[in-house]
């Protein structure tokens, strides 16, 4: 018996297929085998697919050694994900434009509130103690808005060291220190100071606490009449003497006008030559330098020592209540709360105003001293003629007139002092 394989004849007419082919078989592509086990046997093929559905592609490449085909990659892109920039994972790509936008919402939320805190807080600590609406025959409002703003010598607040540090004195009552005009209109903002020794007359009035009536008492120096009945009788002899309505009241201390120097870290001041007097206890050298509290209400109080004695000193206080008034609104201020909060707190703990006065008119009035400090607006003395009895000042009338009269009317100030 002869042993050939399965399917081979004796005489050689057939090649491993039963004799089926004529000729030699053709030969075969061997796959790739991978390193390790040998694969036990044919693989086996894929299960067909449910009725009339399209049979899964298998992707051709190197990935898969027995896929057939000619072994080379297809262009496939291989993990799936959708195209480019796809998950591999199949999930979907971060949509940035809604977390912009959710963002913006959420941070706009942030600063509503953050600004309706704030107005709430400063509105509370706001001292509306004048009460303008008992002041008698009052003149007619002009345009604009006209603002009296008062530094008064009160020491309120200040112990006996605090009034030894800034040379206040320890005298009872109090007194204004300075005061001036602050007109607010379309043709920029005017900045009139009062000198205290103003030769003027006080009107008849009457007492704001008392309800008595009291005769006009003649000529005397305009701090007069705030001694003998405060804020409600300053502004009346100040309306009565030049026919201008002062819409708003604005009062501080000594005390307050300190604090809030220091919380906004001092003044830059050019000081343009030595100064040193024993009364206010300045004590400055001549130069562009930083003022500190106490620097800056001796620079703003001293009268004696200088060659124009009260009018210059008026001329100084302008110029430090703009050169305050511009370092507070720098962004340096506004944009560091850490810096702007405490300014507002020592401005708003002993700033005195009159009851109409809301936040926005103050910070109209805060933001015209700034104009006024920019060029945007005009700085003078009201006009003198010269000396009067007791060591006062007399009004030049008819170029006070003309100032009034342009301030009614919200025109060009053309007035000199």
């Amino acid at each position: 018996m002869t042993d050939w394989p399965q399917g081979r004849t004796a005489d050689g007419d057939g090649y491993g297929r039963g004799g089926a082919m004529p000729g030699p078989e053709p030969t075969r592509r061997m796959p790739h085998m991978r390193h390790g086990a040998q694969p036990a046997g044919p693989t086996p093929p894929p299960p067909a697919p449910p009725y009339g559905r399209v049979p899964a592609q298998q992707s051709q490449g190197y990935d898969d050694p027995y896929a057939g085909g000619d072994g080379y990659n297809t262009g496939q892109v291989y993990g799936g994900g959708g195209g480019h920039g796809g998950d591999p994972y199949g999930r979907p790509a971060p949509d940035w434009g809604r977390r912009i936008k959710r963002g913006l919402v959420t941070l706009v939320l942030v600063a509503l509130v953050v600004s309706v805190g704030t107005y709430f807080w400063a509105d509370s600590k706001l001292r509306r103690e004048v009460d303008l609406s008992i002041v008698k025959d009052r003149p007619e409002a002009g345009e604009g808005t006209n603002y009296l703003i008062v530094g008064s010598d009160s020491r309120e607040g200040l112990s006996a060291e605090d009034q030894k540090r800034l040379h206040t004195g320890r005298v009872e009552g109090k007194r204004t220190d300075s005061m001036m005009i602050l007109h607010v209109g379309d043709n920029g903002s005017t900045m009139v100071s009062l000198p205290r020794d103003s030769y003027v007359t006080i009107p008849d009035f009457t007492g704001s606490e008392s309800g008595k009536d009291f005769p006009a008492s003649g000529p005397a120096k305009l701090n007069a009449s705030y001694s003998k009945d405060g804020a409600p009788l300053l502004v009346r002899t100040v309306e009565f003497n030049t026919g201008l309505k002062i819409d708003h009241y604005a009062e501080i201390g000594f005390g307050g006008f300190a604090e809030i120097v220091d919380a906004v870290g001092g003044v830059e001041m050019d000081i343009p030559r030595d100064l040193k007097e024993k009364n206010s206890g300045i004590d400055l050298k001549k130069g562009r330098q930083t003022l500190d509290g106490e620097q800056a209400l001796a620079f703003v109080r001293q009268r004696y020592g200088l060659a124009g004695g009260d009018l210059d000193r008026t001329k100084n206080q302008q110029k430090f209540l703009s050169a305050l008034a511009s370092q507070t609104a720098s962004p340096s201020t506004v944009l560091n709360p850490f810096k702007l909060y405490p300014v507002m707190g020592a401005g708003l703990d002993t700033l005195i105003v009159d009851e109409d006065m809301s936040l926005f008119d103050l910070a109209s009035m805060f933001w015209a001293m700034k104009d006024v400090t920019g060029g945007g607006g005009t700085q003078m003395n009201m006009p003198i003629a010269g000396s009067a009895p007791g060591g006062s000042l007399r009004w030049d009338m008819p170029k006070v007139k003309q100032l009034v009269s342009e301030l009614k009317n919200d025109e060009p100030v053309t007035v000199s002092e």
